[in-house]
C-alpha cells in the first residue's frame, strides 16, 4: 500500500490484514468509492463490477441475458439465509445456463460467475468499514473482500489490547448475519482476528466453531514472513487467489444435522492433505508412485477429508473422468461413509450391495463413484483365466482404516482385479515404526495430523485415563498372586478347585465375583461423575460371556438401562443367545444410545470386538476398561470417547484391567511423537484446577465477599464481564472434572461464592450468557444449594421492566448510581429481546439509550440525572400501549405501520395515506396465515409477490419494491405465526 490511510491510524490490526492482501494482489478500494457504484447502502453486492466480470469472461454474452444473471445472482429465491447461501454456492460453482444463439441455433450456453481455472482472470477487491443499512440499523463490518463484486468474506477485527478481542469479534460476526442477511447470501467465511489470534469458520457457526488456520500450505510458515502472527498465517493460507478460489470451489459442503443444514469449510489439515495427495498424484513419475497415506486422527474429519478429495478428483480433467472407489473392511462402516458422501451433496455415490454388483459396476465404465467393503474383491477369474476386472489408470481407491485388512489376500484380490488403479489410505492411527507393509503397500506418508494437534486446535477433545479397583488388575500379575488377592476369603481347598477352572488370564477376567465388584464401582463412578452431565458410557468385557455377566448383575444392581452389542454364533449356548440381535434391532439401540440422556435412559453399550472403531457417538465420555487392548486397537478404541459435544471437554477411560500401567508398552510400537498426548493421567488435572481457581478468584482480590455491590462494580464494563465468565467456566470445567474426589474440597467455597457473583451478576447485567445452567451439573448442584442456602433467589427470567416487581427491585438500590445502572441494562434487555417484534422502533428506542450513556460517559450528566433520563425511556415504555390505541392500531400491527412510514415518509406527506397502505398490504396477505406457514417457501414466496404488486401502484420508489416486502415478510413471520 503506497501511502498510511486515516483509518490505519486507529486499527494496525485492519491495516495489517489489508496490506497483506494488497501483497497478495487484492485491490484497495475505500468504501466511500464503493458507494459511488451503489444506488444505496442496502445493495450488498457490486453489481458495476459483476457486469464487468461477465461480459469480460463470458463476452458471447448478449444484453438481455446479462440482464437476466446479474438478476439471478442479486435476487436469490430462499427462505432462509443458509438456502440462499448454498443457492449461490450451487450456482457459482456450477455454473448457470442461459439460452443464446452463437450461430448454430439457440442452446444452453454455460455462464461463468467467476473463472476458477485462472484466477488472474478475475477482480479480487478488499474494503473497509463497508456500511450496510438494514431495517435494524446500520451494520459496518471492518473489511469485506469482493471477487467480481460479490462479497465472499467478511472480516472482524479487534485490538489485541482490549479483554477477550475473539469473543467480542466472534459475537459481533453473529450479530451482522443475523441482522444484515444479504450481505452473507454469498459469504464463503467469516473471520474473527486481534492480529495475535485469527479464527474463521461459516454462517450458522456458533463460537466453539471458530478454528484456527494453521498453515499457510503450499508455503511454508517461514515463507510467510519473520514471527508471522496467527493472523499473517491465516491471510497467507486462505486468501491467496489460488486458495480462495480452490476453497469456494472445492472445499465446502452443506450437510443435514439434526433438522437443520450446517454449512462446512475444510480445515486446514483438511485442504492440505488433500492438495497434497492431488500435487502427488499428478506430478508421479509412475502411476505406483501416486499413492500414500494419510494419518487423520480419529474424530478430526477424515470421512470429509475423502469427500473433499473425491470433489477435487472429479474436477480435474487430465484425469478423465476418473472412476473413485471409497474401500472399508467392515459393513457398518461402509453403509456411515456412504451416508456421509450423500449427506454431503456429492453426486451420485453407488453402494456396491453384492460382490456381483460391485463387478457390474467396475466393469461398466469410468466415472462412477462406488463404495464397497473389500470383502466383496472375492477371488475373480474370467473365462479367459484374467483376474482384471478394469485395467484403466484413471481409478482411485481411497481405502479406510489401511492397517487392518490390506495385506492379506482379500488385498491381492483388489490390487489384481484393479492393476493400474492409484491406492490412497486414510487411517486414524499412525504407522508403526517398524511396519514396512503400510508404506510398501501404498506408499510414503502423503500427510499427517497427529492426535496432540487435533487435541490443540479443538477437533477432538482430550482422553485422560484412571486405574480403578487396582487389586482386581489383571495385566502385569502373576495367576498365583491373582488368586491369592481375589479369592482370599476361600479355603485352601476352594482356591484349588476354583484355580483349576480359572486356569487363564481370560477366565479370571470373567470370575463373577471380580465383575460384580467391578459393576458396583461402574455404577458408582457413573452416577456421581457422567451421569450428572448427562453423558453416556461403553463398557468394553474381554469375551461374550464376560460381557453377559456384566449385563446381568448391572441389572440385577438396578444399575442404569444397558444392552450388549456384539456377533451371535448359531453354536453360542441358550445363555448368550438371548442377547442377540438383528441388524435392525443393533441400530435402533445404537440410534437410542446417541441421544441425550434426558430423551432415553440408554445409558451403557456393552461390547467386546464390536463398536470399538468406527462407532461415531459424541455422547459418549467414558468407557470402562476390561479387556488388553495395544497398538491400533488401543488408539482406535479410547478414541469413541474424543468427540466434541456440548458441555464435554475431555474423553475418560477408566481401567480395569491394568493396561494403563503398561501403556508405554502398549504403544511402543509407535514413535513418541506420534502418540503424544494420546492418553493423559486424570491427577494431571490438579495443577490446572488450581491456575484455573486463581484466574477466577484475581477479579475480587481486593473486595469484601460479602459486598455484593461492590462486586458488580467490577463486572460492569462488558469486558471486564467477559474475561471473568471465560476464567469462571474454565474453573468450573475443572471442578466439575475433579468433583467428587477430595482434592477439590480446598476449592469448593470459592466457587461458591464465585457462582453467587454469576448469579447477581445475570439478574443486573440481564446478560443470558452467565446463567449457570451451562455448568457441569455437580458444579451448578452445589452452586443452587449455596444459594437457596443464602436465600438468594434463583431467577430463571429477569423480572419485567413494566412490572411492579422492578419498580420494587429499584426502590431497593443502595444508590444512585446501583439504580441507573438496573435500568440501564434492564432497557438493554428489553431491546435486545423485542427488536424483532419491531425493528424501527426498538432501534430508535437503543440510539437515545446510547445519547444517554454517551453523556454519562463524557460526565455531562451525574448518577441522579442518568436515572431520571432512563426513567424517562421506561415511561415512554410502560405508555406505548395508549399511544397504538391513539394511532388506531392493534399492537401486532403497529410496528407494520412503523415500518412502512420510516420507508416511506418522503414519498407519502399524509400519515392517514401511509396507514391505509398499510391496512392493504396487511389485508392482501391475512389469507395467506395458514399453519405452520412460516415453514412453507411458496407461501413466503406467494406472499412477497402480492406485496410487490401492491407497491408497485402505490407511491414507493422503484428499488424499495424490491426489497420492502421481504422485510415485511420478516416481520409477519414474528407476530403471525401459526
Amino acid at each position: 500500500m503506497t501511502e498510511r490511510l486515516d483509518w490505519a491510524y486507529e486499527s494496525p490490526v485492519e491495516e495489517g490484514f489489508i496490506e497483506q492482501l494488497v501483497g497478495l494482489g487484492f485491490s484497495y478500494v475505500p468504501a466511500s468509492e464503493l458507494d459511488k457504484e451503489r444506488e444505496s447502502q442496502r445493495e450488498v453486492v457490486l453489481e458495476g463490477r459483476l457486469r464487468a466480470a461477465l461480459q469480460r469472461l463470458n463476452p458471447w454474452l448478449d444484453e438481455n441475458n446479462l440482464r437476466k444473471v446479474i438478476r439471478e445472482v442479486t435476487h436469490l429465491e430462499a427462505t432462509s439465509l443458509m438456502e440462499a447461501n448454498e443457492q449461490f454456492h450451487d450456482k457459482v460453482v456450477n455454473y448457470l445456463s442461459v439460452q443464446q444463439d452463437l450461430g448454430k441455433g439457440k442452446k444452453n450456453q454455460t455462464v461463468k460467475i467467476i473463472d476458477f481455472d485462472d484466477p488472474a482472470s478475475n477482480e479480487f477487491v478488499v474494503t473497509n468499514q463497508f456500511r450496510v443499512n438494514t431495517p435494524t440499523g446500520t451494520i459496518i463490518p471492518d473489511i469485506v473482500v469482493f471477487v467480481n463484486g460479490i462479497p465472499l468474506a467478511v472480516i472482524e477485527c479487534k485490538s489485541p489490547t482490549i479483554t477477550n478481542p475473539q469473543a467480542q469479534a466472534i459475537k459481533q460476526l453473529i450479530r451482522y448475519w443475523e441482522q444484515a442477511e444479504r450481505l452473507f447470501h454469498y459469504n464463503l467465511c467469516v473471520i474473527a482476528t486481534c492480529n495475535e489470534q485469527s479464527q474463521y469458520a461459516t454462517i450458522g457457526a456458533r463460537a466453539r466453531h471458530f478454528g484456527e488456520w494453521k498453515d499457510p500450505y503450499p508455503l511454508k510458515v517461514a515463507d510467510v514472513g519473520e514471527s508471522p502472527t496467527r493472523q499473517d498465517v491465516l491471510v497467507a493460507g486462505m486468501f491467496s487467489k489460488t486458495n480462495l478460489l480452490d476453497l469456494l470451489r472445492n472445499f465446502v459442503v452443506y450437510e443435514p444435522e439434526g433438522g437443520r443444514t450446517i454449512k462446512k469449510l475444510a480445515r486446514y489439515q483438511q485442504f492440505r492433505a488433500t492438495n497434497k495427495a492431488i500435487d502427488r498424484i499428478l506430478s508421479a513419475k509412475t502411476p505406483r508412485e501416486r499413492g500414500g497415506v494419510v494419518w487423520a486422527t480419529q474424530g478430526s474429519g477424515k470421512s470429509i477429508t475423502m469427500v473433499y478429495l473425491s470433489v477435487k478428483l472429479r474436477r480435474i480433467e487430465q484425469l478423465e473422468n476418473p472412476t473413485i472407489i471409497v474401500v472399508t473392511d467392515r459393513t457398518d462402516l461402509d453403509t456411515q461413509i456412504s451416508k456421509t458422501f450423500l449427506r454431503c451433496g456429492f453426486p451420485n455415490p453407488q453402494q456396491a450391495k453384492t460382490v456381483k454388483e460391485l463387478r457390474e459396476l467396475l466393469q461398466a465404465g469410468s466415472g462412477r463413484t462406488i463404495m464397497t467393503t473389500i470383502q466383496k474383491f472375492e477371488e475373480y477369474v474370467d473365462e479367459s483365466g484374467s483376474r482384471v476386472l478394469n485395467e484403466a489408470h484413471n481409478i482411485y481407491a481411497l481405502v479406510d482404516e489401511s492397517h487392518r485388512t490390506n495385506y492379506g489376500g482379500l488385498a491381492a484380490n483388489m490390487r489384481a482385479a484393479l492393476p493400474n488403479a492409484c491406492f490412497l489410505a486414510f487411517t486414524g492411527t499412525p504407522i508403526d515404526k517398524d511396519d514396512k507393509s503400510t508404506v510398501a503397500t501404498f506408499g510414503p506418508y502423503i500427510d499427517k495430523y497427529t492426535i496432540q494437534q487435533a487435541v490443540d486446535d479443538g477437533a477432538t477433545v482430550p482422553i485422560f485415563y484412571q486405574g480403578r479397583l487396582t487389586d482386581m488388575h489383571v495385566q502385569g500379575e502373576s495367576l498365583d498372586k491373582l488368586f491369592d488377592r481375589m479369592f482370599q476369603e476361600y479355603s485352601e481347598d476352594d482356591r484349588e478347585r476354583i484355580k483349576k477352572r480359572y486356569a487363564t488370564e481370560e477366565a479370571i477376567t470373567g470370575a463373577p465375583q471380580r465383575i460384580r465388584k467391578i459393576c458396583m464401582d461402574i455404577i458408582d463412578h457413573y452416577e456421581t461423575h457422567i451421569a450428572p452431565n448427562g453423558f453416556k458410557a461403553q463398557i468394553v468385557a474381554i469375551n461374550r460371556e464376560a460381557a453377559a455377566l456384566y449385563k446381568e448383575i448391572l441389572d440385577e444392581l438396578n444399575g442404569p438401562e444397558s444392552v450388549i452389542i456384539f456377533s451371535g454364533g448359531n453354536d453360542d449356548e441358550d445363555r448368550l443367545k438371548q442377547y442377540h440381535l438383528s441388524k435392525e434391532q443393533q441400530k435402533l439401540y445404537i440410534e437410542r444410545f446417541k441421544k441425550p440422556l434426558k430423551e432415553d435412559k440408554l445409558a451403557f453399550l456393552i461390547c467386546v470386538d464390536m463398536l470399538l472403531t468406527g462407532f461415531d457417538a459424541p455422547i459418549e465420555q467414558v468407557m470402562y476398561l476390561d479387556k488388553p487392548l495395544k497398538e491400533h486397537n488401543l488408539l482406535q478404541a479410547i478414541a469413541r470417547t474424543n468427540r466434541t459435544y456440548d458441555g464435554k471437554s475431555y474423553g475418560l477411560i477408566i481401567d480395569y484391567y491394568g493396561v494403563s500401567g503398561f501403556l508405554k508398552q502398549a504403544l511402543s510400537i509407535f514413535t513418541d511423537a506420534d502418540v503424544q498426548g494420546a492418553l493423559k493421567p486424570i491427577d494431571s488435572e490438579l495443577p490446572r484446577l488450581q491456575t484455573r481457581h486463581r484466574s477466577a478468584m484475581r477479579f475480587f482480590d481486593y473486595i469484601r465477599k460479602d459486598d455484593i455491590e461492590a462486586c458488580m462494580k467490577v463486572l460492569e464494563p462488558e469486558d471486564v464481564r467477559n474475561e471473568f465468565d471465560v476464567a469462571f467456566k474454565k474453573f468450573a470445567e475443572s471442578m466439575d472434572m475433579v468433583m467428587p474426589n477430595p482434592a477439590a474440597i480446598p476449592y469448593r467455597e470459592d466457587l461458591k461464592f464465585l457462582g453467587k457473583v454469576r448469579q447477581y451478576a445475570k439478574q443486573r447485567f440481564r446478560d443470558p450468557e452467565m446463567d449457570i445452567s451451562d455448568c457441569g451439573e455437580k458444579v451448578k448442584q452445589l452452586i443452587k444449594e449455596h444459594l437457596i442456602a443464602q436465600k438468594i433467589e434463583i431467577l430463571h427470567d429477569p423480572v419485567d421492566i413494566l412490572s411492579s416487581k422492578f419498580k420494587k427491585k429499584l426502590d431497593e438500590a443502595q444508590s444512585d448510581e446501583a439504580k441507573a445502572s438496573e435500568m440501564e441494562h434492564a432497557i438493554k434487555h428489553e431491546i435486545r429481546v423485542k427488536l424483532q417484534e419491531n425493528p424501527v422502533y426498538y432501534t430508535s428506542l437503543r440510539e437515545r439509550l446510547e445519547q444517554i450513556l454517551a453523556n454519562y460517559k463524557q460526565r455531562r450528566i451525574d448518577d441522579k440525572e442518568k436515572a431520571e433520563q432512563l426513567q424517562k425511556l421506561i415511561d415512554e415504555l410502560r405508555n406505548r400501549s395508549k399511544t397504538i390505541e391513539d394511532e388506531g392500531f392493534e399492537p401486532h400491527e403497529y410496528p407494520f405501520y412503523q415500518l412502512i412510514k420510516q420507508e416511506m415518509w418522503s414519498e407519502y406527506e399524509n400519515n392517514d395515506d401511509i396507514k391505509e397502505l398499510t391496512r392493504t398490504l396487511l389485508a392482501e396477505i391475512d389469507n395467506l396465515f395458514v399453519i405452520e406457514w412460516t415453514q412453507k417457501e411458496d407461501v413466503k414466496r406467494e406472499m412477497r409477490s402480492r406485496l410487490k404488486k401492491k407497491l408497485r401502484i402505490s407511491r414507493c420508489d422503484r428499488e424499495k419494491v424490491e426489497w420492502l416486502p421481504g422485510e415485511i415478510v420478516k416481520l409477519a413471520e414474528v407476530h403471525f405465526r401459526k
